[in-house]
């Protein structure tokens, strides 16, 4: 453009010779001159003589713009200052728009009439409808998929995707937790002391207790025939049947002679009170020592119409309590016997949130740091005791007061107290947790695993998963080498050596297979870099400026490298140098017997097996084929998730589940399950029993209250506890049933 061009366009005067004026413009796009008001502010023109822009607030007059006035000159007179403005001339009169066209066939729309002003208020804000801007955000998400939907299409008929289907094996994904779970409690503070010597000290005096036992339950054959001879007709000696107060003496002796037989039983129930960690043995204890002095005061005060006092049931509820006591300590000597047995064990622990979110049993090398102090604590029975024994304590002590001296009977307190305590002391309150413990603690030790106590029983629940590795599905001695083949000008030192190298850095189950072959054959391993793993079921790593690739057939198909035709191989390692085939590695897999039955037991138990194996040729597709196990109901990660999943160093939780002494999955399944079922099976008994402790306080104390002496017989009170002991038996015996 010429500067003298530029010059006149830029400058203040409209040039000469322009085709369109600034009104001609305004008048194209429908904006019209308003007139201005008589109270308007005249404002100021810019440099070239154009009306500036005016916006007006909702609400108030519009300001129209003065018309700009000529520059002061020496002939130009001054305007006066009420004098009207002068219309514009005719020749600048805006032109009427053009008319619009409105459609084919249809009459041109005439223009809008024209207005004094025109303004655009500020829109004000409106309530938004909150049903309204839920579907608009579902139509914008809508739209927003219906653009990206069809971005993937075509993409299966690629040549490489469909290589990757074919050769690459399924993996799952894991989930996001679902919630966060607070961390479990702490075991309390004891001793860490060895197995070795635990297993001591729960051997010292254990042949003691079993021969007492089985004193107190020989005293606890004619307390029993004394009380119920006189309600089942059975013949009683002379001089007994004719003293009523001799009778009741050497009931009180007999008692007498069962409570120095378990006197250490009823001290611990007794200091128990001082630890203020009441259980079931403290209110054995309390019920002895009631109806010992019910029976010694019962002459004095003249007898209840011929009735008995209740030393044969409270001296029964002694034997029970010793018998609990002695399958428990015997299933902890088991235990740390079994523990103490092999030098480097391997380790169970529940691990947080270790896949998908959820607690997962992991097994691991290391030393049973907190075995000790895990197998001494209290166990699931005496912590629900702690909280339901204080409850009956005070419920015995508040009913036999109301009984008795609330119904001016204060001479039938010691009753009333006999009566309720042998109610609320249960038969099966020791036998909860020792009768199963001591028959699973047998199980699991000739499978060579043992529990750690009920801190390690605890945290086990239903829903949790299990990592496998290799060695747990084919322990040491289950593969074997069937033959090797070497391809090219390989040396077979060097191909052996190389696949040997890679197997050991990838941590497969199949190190020691090649490390045997590598010894047999005077190879020795490489020094590797750059290692690298693949989805697809193989390694890769260079060894001295050469890639080595080692893995399964599918691997060695999508790394593109050549198979001989017609190879017939199921189970092998192929070793690759610098994409040509070195070498086939043969490989025979043969599975335990005990593998399928452990797999099956998780599995119905509620515990989902992870596949975080390392070797190439374990795949659910091989494992499903070969043996016909149920991996459908598996878990198989993503190659890096395994690789992190049977990291030997991986943290892992400090309280332990069980110990094993075994390879295999047979005493890891064991363990976990029976963890698992004794946790329920424990749980299950201590409430039955407190439910039916507090119904027979209830019904001590209507009776009582009622002063009914026959309704509550040492006989009726006898069926009644006997009949709350059935179910401890029958769920003690489901926890092996596995």
């Amino acid at each position: 453009m010429p500067k003298d061009r530029d010059d006149q366009l830029n400058s203040g005067l409209p040039p000469d010779g322009l085709e369109f004026s600034l009104e001609e413009i305004l008048a194209e796009y429908e904006v019209k001159e308003r007139r201005p008001a008589d109270d308007a502010v005249p404002l100021s023109l810019d440099g070239r003589g154009k009306r500036a822009k005016v916006l007006h607030f909702p609400g108030t007059p519009p300001v129209e713009a003065a018309a700009p006035a000529a520059a002061p000159g020496p002939d130009t007179p001054e305007p006066e200052p009420d004098a009207p403005e002068p219309a514009p001339p005719d020749h600048d009169a805006p032109a009427p728009p053009p008319k619009r066209r409105l459609g084919f066939g249809k009459k041109e729309a005439p223009p809008p009439p024209p207005r004094d002003e025109k303004v655009l208020p500020f829109p004000e804000e409106e309530e938004e409808n909150p049903v309204a801007a839920g579907i608009n955000r579902l139509k914008r998400k809508a739209d927003d998929y219906a653009e990206h939907m069809f971005e993937e299409e075509g993409a299966e008929d690629d040549e490489q995707v469909r290589r990757a289907e074919r050769f690459i094996p399924g993996v799952d994904e894991e989930e996001a937790p679902q919630r966060e779970r607070k961390p479990r409690r702490a075991p309390p503070p004891a001793p860490d002391l060895p197995p070795q010597e635990l297993f001591r000290r729960y051997g010292k005096g254990l042949k003691a207790l079993r021969l007492r036992c089985v004193l107190v339950f020989l005293t606890c054959i004619p307390l029993l025939y004394l009380t119920l001879a006189p309600y089942a007709g059975l013949p009683l000696p002379a001089a007994v049947a004719r003293e009523y107060t001799l009778q009741i003496y050497a009931l009180a002796i007999l008692l007498g002679v069962c409570m120095l037989l378990g006197v250490d039983v009823l001290l611990r129930g007794l200091l128990s009170i001082f630890r203020l960690q009441l259980g079931m043995d403290s209110l054995t204890a309390f019920a002895c020592i009631a109806s010992l002095a019910d029976a010694l005061t019962m002459p004095a005060l003249g007898g209840r119409d011929g009735h008995l006092p209740y030393c044969a049931i409270t001296a029964l509820g002694l034997f029970f309590a010793m018998r609990g006591t002695y399958r428990k300590r015997r299933g902890q000597r088991t235990a740390c016997r079994t523990a103490a047995s092999a030098s480097e064990p391997y380790l169970v622990t529940l691990d947080d949130g270790k896949w998908n979110g959820r607690d997962t049993y992991a097994k691991w090398s290391g030393e049973p740091i907190g075995f000790g102090r895990q197998i001494q604590a209290a166990d699931g029975a005496e912590r629900i005791f702690r909280v339901a024994a204080p409850l009956l304590l005070l419920c015995c002590a508040l009913f036999s007061g109301l009984a008795s001296v609330g119904r001016g009977r204060t001479e039938d307190l010691l009753w009333c107290l006999s009566a309720t305590l042998t109610a609320a002391a249960s038969f099966s309150g020791a036998l909860c947790f020792g009768m199963p413990w001591s028959t699973l603690a047998q199980r699991l030790s000739k499978s060579g695993a043992a529990l750690a106590g009920w801190d390690g029983v605890v945290g086990t629940g239903g829903g949790s998963y299990v990592l496998l590795t290799d060695a747990d599905l084919f322990p040491p001695g289950t593969i074997s080498m069937n033959g090797i083949k070497v391809f090219g000008d390989f040396p077979v030192e060097k191909v052996i050596g190389c696949a040997a190298t890679l197997v050991r850095d990838s941590g497969s189950g199949l190190d020691k297979v090649f490390h045997d072959l590598l010894r047999s054959q005077g190879a020795i391993y490489r020094r590797a870099s750059d290692f690298c793993c693949y989805e697809g079921g193989g390694v890769s790593g260079v060894i001295r400026d050469q890639v080595v690739l080692v893995g399964s057939a599918s691997f060695m198909h999508l790394m593109e490298v050549d198979l001989p035709q017609g190879l017939n191989v199921k189970n092998a390692v192929f070793c690759a140098i610098d994409g040509e085939l070195a070498g086939i590695f043969a490989l025979h897999y043969s599975l335990h017997g005990a593998v399928e039955p452990a797999l099956h037991a998780l599995i119905h138990n509620g515990i989902l097996p992870v596949l975080a194996t390392r070797d190439f040729n374990l795949i659910p597709a091989m494992l499903r084929q070969r043996f016909k196990l149920p991996v459908e109901k598996m878990e198989f990660p993503a190659v890096e998730r395994r690789v992190e999943l049977s990291d030997p160093d991986q943290e892992h939780s400090p309280i332990l589940s069980a110990v094993l002494c075994r390879e295999g999955l047979g005493p890891y399944s064991e363990a976990v399950v029976g963890g698992q079922r004794l946790r329920r099976a424990v749980r299950a008994s201590a409430v039955l029993a407190s439910v039916g402790a507090f119904i027979g306080v209830l019904l001590a104390f209507y009776l009582t209250f009622s002063g009914a002496y026959s309704s509550l017989s040492p006989a009726n009170l006898l069926v009644f506890l006997l009949m709350w002991l059935v179910p401890t038996p029958l769920i003690s015996g489901w926890v092996n049933r596995y």
